[in-house]
């Protein structure tokens, strides 16, 4: 809660206006009963029509004043709750910004995603509360208690039994609620998640005739929230009777003793009529707290869970401008006895590897799924940092570059052609900022896309669906690259990035992205395409097994010979080795 609540710290003079406009509103609601009373000793009783007149107008005024009080504490009280959520969520925002590939990996994307909205309208919702009634209504029971023994010590000893009795109920309340709210926020995140999936994979459930399974794997997540939903908020309504039965006791137990105390002339019509006003004021106060109660209940869940995002410890692998004066200027890449494992004590992904990319050169990767083969691309721009051994760019060791600089001059198109809501241009030019017609235009003719874009609706302005959905796989693909080319990068990485391009489309561009004089590196199922690259590296559960031409892996190694034969069949291989 601590962590969430920093984030109040310039808000400081709005939140003291708010709550002195809240304790005005207090400090004349205790007053009312109080004069009231008065009025009643000694103006009706004393049939004094000017005493009541005068004192009537005054509370009249009061309550005009407590009125405008209260409309300048609500506008207060949105303000910062709504500004407060503002910076909550720039700030998060920022901080996943800086969230390394590990640290994302152990928050699922929905879960982030219910934080961002959930949660953090839940805070918001319990400030905006916090400001107008959090602090009013315990205030408000102990000023009633307070003003009920000046009234009347005898009667206000009713009020020594009943409040620490509610108190303690109200605490016990809300210890046990806020970790069934908790339950209530992991069970919006399992929610979120197969609704995310099922949106992202509809095209595959419709092919495999998966409604059925999926409308049950939905049911079961949604009456898993349903039923713990049903179950906190029933234990949390369940008190306010409890509440309520207590005060109507207190209420009653004053009416009784308040009366014989009148008959006998111990106390005045009055002094009752005020406890009684006080009384139910108290009452009212504490009705709320049920509200309240689940109020804080939940934002304390979201609280924590939103801390727990802001409390990650980032892995800094680089100061961004630690080393400016390196530049990247051939683009060679070694790697010297790398190791690495997703996480610690856990098998390793790769392991011992070493060779290196020689400036300008084309490096196709082929092995098995499972092999390694995008990780160690991951490794390259620093997504991921070795558990062991060091990875070089021009026979400088990645540390000797800047992070920021190191990713600015590759261009890597992951496995997953990933576009983003916008036209055809700004997904373009979101590989670099600023990106002039000239060269996107230029980065689309290398990727062979600039064809097909001219034959849409609107051409470069064509808007694109969410996640590329009105586009083919191939255009998918080649929009990323173009993504990658935009950026004119010394390093380019396509990570089984050209599947489903066909060999012409696919010729074309190896020979256009070969014009640029960039090193290459090429993951690849496809020995045609890997036959193009200048030499072939052939990973095996993590471990390099061969490097070396078409040629001389198909002499020297069983592994790539297999793959070569799978594809192109035993006895044409044989005759034809240079293919």
């Amino acid at each position: 809660m601590r962590t969430v609540l920093s984030f109040l710290k310039p808000y400081k003079l709005p939140i003291v206006l708010a709550y002195t406009l809240t304790f005005i509103e207090l400090i004349i609601e205790l007053l009312l009963p109080f004069l009231l009373g008065k009025m009643i000793n000694i103006g009706v009783k004393g049939h004094d029509i000017d005493y009541i007149i005068f004192w009537g107008s005054i509370m009249v005024g009061m309550s005009l004043f407590a009125l405008i009080a209260g409309i300048f504490n609500s506008f207060y009280s949105a303000h910062i709750s709504v500004s407060f959520a503002f910076d909550l969520r720039e700030k998060l925002f920022r901080k996943i910004q800086d969230f390394s590939f590990r640290n994302l990996q152990r928050f699922p994307t929905s879960s982030i995603v219910t934080r961002f909205t959930n949660d953090v309208r839940q805070v918001q919702q319990t400030l905006f509360m916090a400001l107008r009634v959090m602090v009013r209504a315990p205030l408000l029971v102990i000023g009633g208690v307070i003003m009920s023994f000046i009234v009347n010590f005898k009667l206000a000893l009713i009020f020594l039994i009943t409040v620490p009795l509610l108190v303690s109920f109200i605490f016990w309340v809300l210890r046990r609620s806020t970790a069934m709210f908790r339950k209530v926020q992991s069970k919006v995140d399992l929610v979120n998640r197969v609704m995310q999936e099922n949106l992202a994979n509809m095209r595959l459930i419709k092919a495999f005739l998966r409604r059925t399974y999926e409308e049950s794997r939905f049911s079961k997540a949604n009456k898993g929230l349903a039923d713990m939903t049903r179950s906190t908020f029933r234990f949390v309504e369940a008190s306010t009777p409890v509440l309520i039965f207590i005060m109507n006791m207190s209420l009653i137990s004053i009416l009784w003793f308040g009366n014989i105390q009148s008959l006998a002339g111990e106390t005045d019509v009055g002094d009752v009529v005020a406890i009684v006003n006080y009384a139910l004021r108290i009452s009212m106060a504490i009705s709320m707290f049920t509200f309240i109660t689940m109020g804080l209940s939940r934002a304390q869940a979201s609280s924590t869970r939103l801390a727990a995002l802001f409390n990650v410890n980032i892995e800094e692998f680089d100061v961004l401008d630690s080393h400016p004066e390196n530049e990247i200027t051939k683009g060679k890449i070694a790697f010297n006895h790398v190791d690495f494992t997703y996480k610690k004590n856990s098998e390793h992904i790769l392991h011992d590897i070493s060779f290196s990319v020689y400036p300008k050169e084309r490096l196709a990767i082929m092995g098995a799924t499972g092999a390694g083969k995008t990780t160690l691309f991951q490794l390259i721009p620093r997504l991921y940092q070795p558990n062991s051994g060091e990875i070089y760019i021009d026979d400088q060791p990645l540390s000797a570059y800047s992070l920021e600089y190191i990713r600015n001059n590759i261009g890597y198109v992951p496995q997953n052609p990933l576009l983003f809501s916008g036209s055809v241009r700004s997904n373009i030019a979101w590989g670099k900022e600023h990106a002039s017609e000239v060269e996107i235009i230029k980065a689309a003719k290398k990727a062979q896309i600039h064809d097909t874009i001219m034959q849409l609706p609107k051409q470069y302005d064509t808007i694109i669906g969410q996640r590329g959905v009105n586009l083919s796989g191939g255009q998918q693909q080649r929009l990323s690259i173009a993504r990658a080319l935009v950026r004119e990068p010394q390093i380019l990485m396509l990570d089984d990035s050209t599947s489903a391009l066909d060999v012409e489309t696919e010729m074309h561009l190896l020979e256009a992205i070969e014009e640029d004089q960039c090193t290459t590196l090429i993951i690849t199922q496809k020995v045609s395409t890997a036959m193009r690259a200048d030499r072939i590296l052939l990973l095996d559960k993590g471990s390099v097994v061969g490097l070396g031409t078409h040629e001389e892996l198909y002499e020297t190694s069983d592994l790539y010979r297999k793959i070569v034969e799978s594809q192109f069949g035993k006895e044409f291989t044989h005759e034809n080795k240079s293919l």
